[in-house]
């Protein structure tokens, strides 16, 4: 689909190869679930040959494929990626063009190759509708900074251009059309299949640290500026003893959730009130800074409109709540929603329980029986070749310490610390009133080479289904432990008993892209550490120092998310993209302006559709807005935009993408385009 509504009809591919991935043939229409199609076509042999004659390379190209076809396509040249091709090689070419049983040889394009087919008539070849996987398992986590710079940049850069709309057309401010495209342009080119996959050489990372470091900084100072330019024209009038602060809210639908600001010179009787005057729920965290007492961080809980913001003030001498439904206890968390018990003598989750409305438990996900940490021996390559999965556990990290470090009318938070060798682990498991998953922030301290870390979560489920996320869509993959590719979550979904309720448990992430299930257990590649651009059959020498990656200091975030039915009815999209992009709060100060105290700008229901990105029309100030469905199930959804006073209705199909061009002419018709902006073919 991505291809299709980019422009392009074709694809053409090397891997994975014969011996990885069976399929119909080399040539066959590839489909995604929401119909769309490509002719694809995997090469017969290497994307690169000699230097010399290619007799050889076009004969084992010529012994892969069918007897009956009238043309081929074989790629050649010198170099990684048919680099180029050499005098040698023309000279072969024009000397073994129809001579003996060689076809006649024309120097050609991939493109007129597909037109040939397509002239002929394709609707005759196989379908297939599974994906290409798999080749070199070892990318999906090799160098997590790589990966983890990636996922931030291009958070980074989706919020950005969402504010920065809303700025443009709200505020009135530039849209920063050229800082966008060169902080994309940095970005896409670090996607680049030996940069992000993590194998290229050590001094690469940092160039690629740098730019999308770059593209990250870009997209800071185009949303602090659209934030600011909004928050600036919000009308706060001055109140003695208070101080106002702005949460904003990117994504198009409401979020309550619990957020974090510095905030300096808070005192025991200040509270929090919302717009409307009421007092919020709010706690003291630890600082940052320990340079003074004067230093402080809070924690709230705050309900944010659709794309849009809610004014609160910090109160002197103000009511704060402390009720809550959020406990704590040595070893566990609990709300009215979900319990949680980590065996403090094993680390281990022993329960993470569902509660209905009387508290009671209706379904115990956890398995304590089975391992959490688990240290893999690993001795493949970067690339991983020749492997499926990785499974060679050797040891697992020891737990030292269970322990509450925060509970009040917000959240509680439960630490477990432990190690393995040198290597040391923090997990802070973090419940917030009202939330239905539990926030995992990991601190890792890696210090094994040749080796990886899973972090496993158990479930007694029976017939239990695979689901990962990847871009705009998901699929279900079989639960054997093989190392697979996903986006922000995975997630396992069966039955506690034969016959009875589906139940699940999806792990969310901010920057991890390898997975395995087996057995009803959901494992993150946390870490994984071979010599930089090692390559079979290269095999390291003793006596060499090598550069192994990963070594050293790293944080993440994961998320729990239980849940009562399948992975459809967890909101998985929604959840995943606030763990990725969260508010953003600004300390304000008093002025008029023409703004209400709490906005929504642009809304998107129902849950089932999320949006893929809100800008401004790369050649006009056109709204552009992508929307996609990301249950499988064909929607109507409904796009209320209130900064141009108007709305959209719109049919989606299941899994399918549309975008659409909204003038700020209230009078001119929304278009809709494809991925490029261009007016959509009928």
């Amino acid at each position: 689909q991505l291809l299709r509504r980019a422009g392009m009809g074709a694809y053409v591919f090397m891997r994975p190869g014969p011996h990885e991935k069976a399929l119909p043939g080399p040539l066959f229409r590839w489909r995604s679930p929401d119909g769309s199609e490509v002719l694809a076509y995997r090469l017969p042999h290497e994307y690169c040959s000699p230097r010399e004659d290619l007799g050889n390379h076009l004969d084992k190209s010529i012994a892969q494929l069918p007897a009956a076809w009238a043309e081929m396509m074989c790629f050649y040249g010198v170099g990684n990626h048919g680099g180029g091709p050499t005098r040698e090689n023309l000279d072969s070419i024009r000397r073994l063009s129809g001579v003996g049983t060689m076809p006649r040889l024309e120097h050609s394009t991939p493109e007129r190759f597909f037109e040939a087919i397509r002239a002929d008539g394709h609707d005759g070849l196989p379908v297939v509708e599974d994906d290409l996987q798999h080749h070199a398992v070892g990318c999906y986590s090799a160098h997590s900074g790589i990966k983890r710079w990636n996922r931030r940049a291009e958070n980074a850069l989706g919020t950005a251009e969402a504010w920065s709309a809303v700025a443009a057309i709200a505020a009135d401010q530039p849209y920063p059309t050229a800082d966008f495209e060169r902080a994309w342009r940095q970005v896409l080119f670090n996607q680049f299949h030996d940069v992000l996959a993590g194998t290229a050489i050590e001094p690469a990372y940092e160039e690629a640290r740098d730019q999308l470091g770059e593209a990250t900084s870009i997209a800071a100072r185009a949303r602090n500026h659209a934030l600011q330019s909004i928050a600036s024209r919000i009308d706060l009038p001055f109140a003695a003893g208070s101080s106002p602060i702005v949460v904003f809210n990117p994504h198009p639908w409401p979020v309550r959730t619990a957020i974090e600001l510095e905030f300096g010179g808070l005192k025991p009787t200040d509270g929090v009130t919302d717009d409307g005057g009421r007092p919020i729920a709010m706690q003291p965290t630890q600082s940052y800074a320990t340079v003074s007492s004067w230093r402080s961080r809070m924690a709230l809980d705050v309900e944010l409109p659709p794309l849009g913001y809610r004014a609160y003030r910090v109160t002197a001498d103000a009511t704060r709540p402390t009720t809550s439904t959020v406990r704590a206890t040595a070893s566990g968390l609990e709300n009215e929603h979900v319990r949680l018990t980590i065996d403090p003598a094993t680390g281990r989750l022993a329960r993470l329980a569902l509660l209905g409305p009387d508290g009671a438990e209706v379904a115990d996900l956890a398995d304590p029986t089975r391992l959490h940490a688990v240290v893999v021996d690993d001795t493949s390559d970067t690339w991983g070749h020749r492997r499926l999965g990785y499974r060679d556990e050797i040891g697992a990290f020891e737990v030292s310490n269970v322990e509450p470090i925060e509970t009040g009318p917000v959240r509680a938070i439960l630490r477990v610390e432990s190690r393995y060798g040198d290597s040391t682990l923090v997990e802070d498991h973090v419940l917030a009133a009202g939330d239905r998953a539990i926030e995992v922030r990991v601190v890792l301290d890696w210090r094994e080479r040749g080796r990886l870390l899973k972090l496993r979560y158990p479930t007694r489920l029976n017939a239990a289904s695979a689901t990962y996320e990847i871009p705009y869509g998901v699929i279900e993959r079989p639960a054997n432990g093989d190392e697979e590719p996903g986006q922000r979550w995975v997630d396992v979904s069966g039955t506690l008993r034969p016959g009875g309720s589906t139940v699940g448990l999806a792990v969310l992430n901010d920057g991890k892209y390898a997975f395995d299930v087996a057995q009803g257990s959901i494992g993150v590649t946390a870490v994984r550490s071979p010599i930089f651009a090692h390559h079979e059959p290269a095999v390291p020498r003793p006596g060499v120092r090598y550069a192994y990656q990963d070594i050293g200091l790293q944080r993440f975030h994961l998320a729990l998310v239980p849940h009562v039915g399948s992975w459809d009815d967890a909101g998985l999209s929604r959840r995943a993209a606030l763990l990725n992009q969260p508010p953003d709060v600004l300390l304000e100060s008093f002025h008029p302006g023409p703004f209400p105290a709490a906005a929504s700008h642009l809304a998107v229901e129902p849950a089932n559709v999320v949006v893929g990105a809100i800008k401004l029309a790369e050649d006009g100030g056109d709204l552009v807005i992508r929307l996609v469905e990301t249950a499988g199930r064909p929607t109507a959804a409904r796009v209320s935009i209130p900064m141009l006073d108007r709305a959209l209705d719109v049919d989606v199909g299941p899994f399918e993408i549309r975008t659409f061009r909204v003038p700020r002419d209230p009078s001119a018709p929304v278009v809709e385009t494809d991925l490029l902006e261009r007016p959509a073919d009928d």
